[in-house]
């Protein structure tokens, strides 16, 4: 069961990264945002598809 757990955060976790490389903001905020996501594990999952995603443009300009 665990295995299962790690494997869908790690999906998850790139397919952040990814949606947060293709949004059009500086490569600054991209790699912060994306460290952010990665370093903060499930928490920032959680925090960035269900209230970042929309809004990382408008902070990051």
């Amino acid at each position: 069961m665990a295995t299962i757990i790690y494997i869908v955060g790690l999906i998850l976790a790139i397919m952040a990264v990814l949606d947060i490389f293709k949004k059009n903001i500086s490569l600054g905020g991209k790699i912060i945002a994306a460290l952010l996501v990665l370093l903060t594990s499930w928490i920032g999952l959680a925090v960035y598809f269900l209230f970042a995603k929309d809004r990382l443009e408008s902070w990051f300009k």
